[in-house]
Order: structure tokens, then sequence, then C-alpha cells
């Protein structure tokens, strides 16, 4: 059935079932709804700051139907909000979607992205509130995520010289995940997991970054745009430099293995990853590694110096390039 057939209050019931079905229409413990299925949702609040993310997702310029499923693109539109939110070291709780699609569109591939989409809104808790449908050329998913926070905020403006620079997890996956998917590169079993669910299915670190304002961390920011232009936009916000090493970038053994001679390009401006950059001193950050099962590697400095610039620095301590504008932009020529 196409969703012309079912009709746009056709589809918002099945989507209201979908969402309930996966449990993402519960309300947040402690912040009860007022209200929800009217002309806006309502709820009281009872945290000092409230969080607002919001992201949009265009058929074509973010992603093809031909490189995702319909379940791992709902997943990942709701990732890329989640993880704003968690490099603000904040709690998500509400999500807003707005949905512009072809009136020709299967049902069953809306409701596979909605499944997606609340599995994934299940886990940390946050409840799809409502949204709007309307019918557009193409797809295009935009998501507003609401958040909350007891005062204390991870901000990109925090960063401090002589401070050490860390991130979670591996950098580089998501971008040989793409890579492998677009070239339909046979890779074995484990590589091909690995790479085709750290592209389309990339899991935030809320409740890393929560653990890092628990230990007194102020920077940080997500490198969804890529390490190097991420950084660069930290390092620009505290009117600091830095420096990072090569030959530190935490890069998956598989990545390594199946792209030895472009894993470190993929790390350093693939973008994608949703890792969270942070910068702290070097005791806190092993007091960090302590206390979360997350990998989370040094890679560098914050240093004084030209605000914005990053380094890189290989293993003879020579600067191999000075480029903090390698990464995502919307409007730069870029292929899917």
């Amino acid at each position: 059935m196409k969703i012309s057939s079912l009709g746009e209050f056709g589809l918002i019931k099945l989507l209201s079932e979908i969402i309930s079905s996966e449990g993402a229409d519960r309300t947040v413990e402690g912040i009860p709804l007022i209200t929800i299925g009217d002309d806006a949702a309502a709820w009281y609040c009872n945290s000092p700051v409230e969080t607002a993310s919001t992201d949009t997702m265009v058929q074509n310029i973010h992603f093809t139907l031909q490189n995702t499923t319909w379940r791992e693109l709902g997943w990942k539109a709701l990732s890329s909000n989640l993880s704003d939110i968690a490099a603000m070291g904040s709690t998500p709780q509400y999500a807003i979607v707005s949905l512009s699609l072809p009136g020709d569109t299967d049902v069953d591939s809306v409701s596979q992205l909605y499944h997606g989409m609340a599995g994934l809104a299940h886990r940390f808790n946050t409840a799809i509130i409502g949204g709007n449908i309307s019918n557009a050329p193409l797809l295009v998913i935009t998501i507003s995520l609401i958040g909350s926070s007891d005062g204390s905020l991870l901000t990109r403006s925090a960063a401090q010289a002589n401070e050490c620079i860390a991130i979670t997890g591996y950098t580089g996956s998501s971008a040989a995940g793409l890579h492998m998917i677009k070239t339909q590169l046979s890779l074995d079993d484990e590589t091909s997991s690995l790479l085709r669910s750290s592209h389309n299915q990339p899991y935030p670190r809320i409740s890393e970054g929560q653990l890092l304002l628990r230990h007194g961390v102020r920077a940080a920011i997500d490198i969804s745009d890529g390490l190097i232009q991420d950084l660069a936009h930290l390092c620009k916000a505290s009117g600091v430099s830095a420096h990072i090493f090569a030959d530190k970038i935490p890069i998956h053994p598989l990545v390594r293995n199946a792209f030895p001679s472009d894993c470190l390009n993929f790390a350093l401006s693939g973008g994608e990853d949703y890792e969270l950059i942070f910068t702290a001193p070097r005791k806190v950050i092993e007091d960090i590694k302590k206390d979360t099962g997350c990998p989370i590697n040094i890679i560098g400095d914050i240093t004084d110096g030209n605000p914005g610039q990053v380094d890189i620095i290989n293993n003879e301590g020579t600067v191999i390039t000075q480029n903090s504008h390698s990464g995502w932009d919307h409007f730069s020529p870029r292929k899917l």
C-alpha cells in the first residue's frame, strides 16, 4: 500500500501505534506530560536547564535509499540529534519529528523508518511526542530534540591550554562503512557488519557525556563533521589551538586491516562517527577511563596559538598538515 492510499491521518495513526509498540511514547520519569495529540505537546519542567537540538536529513544530500534500509535511516536520523545532546552532557527527553515524503512511498517503508527511530528512542528513555507530515518530491526528515541538565553543561568554549585532548571510541569507521557500501566492496562478515552499523546505526554517547560532566570536564564536541573540523570548532570557540598525534588516533583494527592506506584520512576527516572529543587534565582522563567500558584515548594537547588551528604531528614530531577545514560542509561539493 502507498501512503497516498492510506492518507495523512491514517499514516499518523499507524506511526503513533509504532511509537507506542516500541515503548517510545512513555513519559520521561519525573517529568509528566500534560498532553499529547493536540495541536502541540505540553509537559512540566523540573530541571534548571533545558537543552534543544534540531537536525535535518535530506535524501540525496545526507543519504540515499540505495545505501541504507528504512529502519537504519530512522535510527540514524534520531542518533544525530541524540549525539548533539550527548555533546552537552545532557539527558534526552522528548523528540518531535517532521517528515516530508512522496505520496507513492510504501507504507511499510515508513513503518520501518519509525521502528528504527522509536527503537533507539526507547533505549534512551526518549519519548516521541509529535511532529508533522507533508507531501514532498523526496524524503526529508527533521527531528527536534529536547533535553535537560542539572545546570552543568559541556560546551565548545571551555577548553584551556595545557589540557589533554581525548576521544571516545574509534574514529573513521563510519567513513569506511560508507566507502564499502558505495563501492559494493566485498569484505569478511565481521568487518562488513562493523562498518555497516558504524555508518548506518551509530550509537550516541549519552552516558559518556554525562560521565564527563561528573568528572569535572567542561569542554566537548561530537565529531559528526570530522575529527579535524570539529576539533577546530572547539579550539576556535575556546580561543586556543591544538596539536594531535597521528599514531594516537584510535582506528578500529578491522578498519586498519581493510583500508591500510585510507584509514587515517577516514579517521581525521570522514565524519559521522558521533564520538565525543573532550579536553581535561591527564589525571581526570585517566580517572574517566577507569569509570567506563567505552574506549578513551588521549590524542593530543590544547595549546596557545592561532585560535582554531589544528596541527597533526607524525612519529618524528613533524607537522604533516594544518588543515582545519577537512570534513563535512553542506555547501561544498561532496558525493554520497
